[in-house]
């Protein structure tokens, strides 16, 4: 089964990249903590990111893959490429009006997402909103290369060239790690380090576009610059790609909302941001990886007439999604406090932010389930040009966020946005799946229906592990990090063993399914 082995590159990709970034956190959170200069980094480095989920990983890939694969499928590579070159003409026209349009307007529209930041207290004639509008003039140009970035690597996915596309985000990591480093030695002022770190994270947008475009030419493909055209090809990608955006907005929107929702309590917006890094861990290895790999496999299976391929990939694809995101989010659930303070507690990070990150977190890893399955469940609809379902269902789990997370945000605190936000996430995995089991392009097989009780059940087993012993896990966050991370691993080993050992015993997995998934004879699926 091609579709574990290429979650399989993708995800240990990810992992490194992940794991990187989480090293990138932690010295961060050493330098910056929580504060007037980590909420504005946040918030400057927020606005590409979230205009770059928008058109191009959101709405441009959920349209130009199945697109492209089609035509490979129907008229040859040459024909697809030449797809390939009029869209990227028309990408890069469009995202780069969009940049020039915020560099030249930044001190104003930097409200878009940051109008709740303070403006009035100054700090040596700054406020923190001119020091967040100063990093977003250094950021913004991170989503012309990243936008380019994601359409070179949805043509080397949709050709089963997986590993550089799900790579090249280490070189971010990399970059603001060694920024971090540099800049940290040298004694930098914290807001010096937020200056830094900002142009790194252009230039990481410079090399990974570059780093991509080679790998499309060492594949074969034939990209040609040429002047943006409304070809019938582009028609089609604007027509599909249309609901997309709408839908990436709408996400966008709701999450810029909360943002918005969380400034207006002191160092929020950073506790959020820190709980949102670590479960964002295992939902970039196993979710996005698993999203990767389904959209280009479900649209070639489509459009060569295979929906029996295309449903039996489905399934494994929520099955092996379970089986991995299952355990971590009841790990996340239940031992919260020990892995924040392990992995961010030093320097500017202390005791009381460990405390209300945790509570964030938690809230999340209720919903990471959720998230997983969204990135399993939307490339069903998006490979069979339905952007529009999606669209409609994510306009509904907005609707539900926003409301629920200003509600408990009155109620309970910050932490209510990250509750609310599982609570939507789930609204829209039951939405979404019923219409799939309707239509038939879901149709659970007696393997799924057999092993998901018990992955919950092996679960479940762990989970009791860990709420039994953290009564005997030492106190972390002291200066020895070293100490700290042998402690995290022998915890996140004993959790994983214990989790293996419950999932066989219960047979919740099948290892000669695996090994034929990773053998060269697998059937391609």
């Amino acid at each position: 089964m091609r579709l574990l082995r290429s979650t399989a590159i993708i995800g240990s990709l990810t992992l490194v990249s992940r794991l990187l970034g989480l090293v990138r956190d932690i010295l961060i959170a050493r330098f910056l903590g929580a504060g007037v200069v980590s909420d504005a980094f946040f918030t400057a480095f927020k606005l590409p990111n979230v205009f770059r989920r928008m058109f191009a990983e959101g709405a441009f890939n959920a349209a130009f893959v199945p697109l492209y694969a089609k035509r490979i499928e129907q008229d040859g590579e040459a024909a697809a490429d030449g797809f390939a070159s009029e869209s990227a003409a028309w990408l890069f026209a469009v995202v780069a009006c969009l940049v020039i349009a915020f560099e030249m307007t930044m001190p104003w529209s930097l409200n878009i997402i940051a109008f709740s930041m303070d403006k009035t207290t100054v700090d040596n004639g700054i406020t923190p909103y001119d020091l967040a509008v100063l990093y977003a003039w250094l950021t913004m140009p991170y989503l012309l290369f990243m936008s380019m970035t994601a359409l070179f690597s949805g043509v080397l996915n949709t050709r089963n060239h997986f590993a550089l596309a799900a790579g090249v985000p280490i070189v971010l990591n990399v970059l603001m790690i060694g920024t971090l480093i540099l800049s940290g030695g040298l004694d930098w002022s914290q807001r010096n380090i937020g200056l830094a770190l900002s142009a790194a994270i252009t230039v990481s947008g410079a090399v990974q576009m570059a780093l991509v475009f080679w790998g499309c030419r060492k594949a074969g493909v034939k990209f040609g610059l040429k002047r943006p055209r409304y070809t019938p090809g582009v028609r089609r990608l604007v027509t599909l790609g249309i609901p997309g955006i709408i839908s990436a907005g709408i996400t966008q929107i709701n999450l810029i909302v909360s943002h918005v929702i969380a400034l207006s309590q002191a160092s929020a917006a950073s506790w959020l941001t820190y709980a949102d890094r670590l479960y964002q861990l295992p939902l970039g290895m196993i979710g996005i990886a698993m999203g990767v790999a389904l959209l280009p496999s479900l649209s070639r299976s489509i459009r060569a007439g295979r929906d029996d391929v295309a449903k039996t990939t489905l399934n494994r694809g929520i099955e092996i999604s379970l089986f991995l995101t299952l355990p971590a989010a009841v790990a996340l659930y239940i031992i919260p406090d020990f892995l924040i303070s392990g992995i961010y507690e030093r320097g500017a990070f202390t005791s009381e932010t460990t405390f209300q990150v945790a509570k964030a977190l938690r809230w999340f890893a209720l919903g990471l389930p959720a998230f997983v399955l969204l990135k399993v469940m939307t490339p069903a609809f998006f490979a069979r040009e339905n952007t529009k379902t999606p669209m409609v269902w994510a306009g509904i789990s907005a609707a539900i966020n926003l409301s629920l997370g200003y509600t408990l945000f009155k109620i309970i605190g910050f932490h209510g946005l990250a509750l609310a936000t599982s609570v939507a996430a789930w609204v829209n995995v039951i939405g979404l799946s019923v219409l799939l089991l309707k239509s038939g392009d879901l149709t659970p097989d007696s393997r799924l229906r057999k092993h998901l009780p018990r992955v919950a059940l092996a679960s479940a087993v762990m989970g009791l592990g860990l709420w039994w012993g953290r009564s005997y896990f030492p106190e972390l966050g002291a200066s020895n990090i070293l100490m700290d991370f042998v402690w995290l691993s022998l915890v996140s080993g004993a959790g994983a063993m214990l989790y293996g050992v419950a999932a066989t015993l219960l047979r919740a997995y099948d290892l000669a399914d695996i090994g034929r998934a990773f053998s060269k004879s697998a059937p391609k699926a």
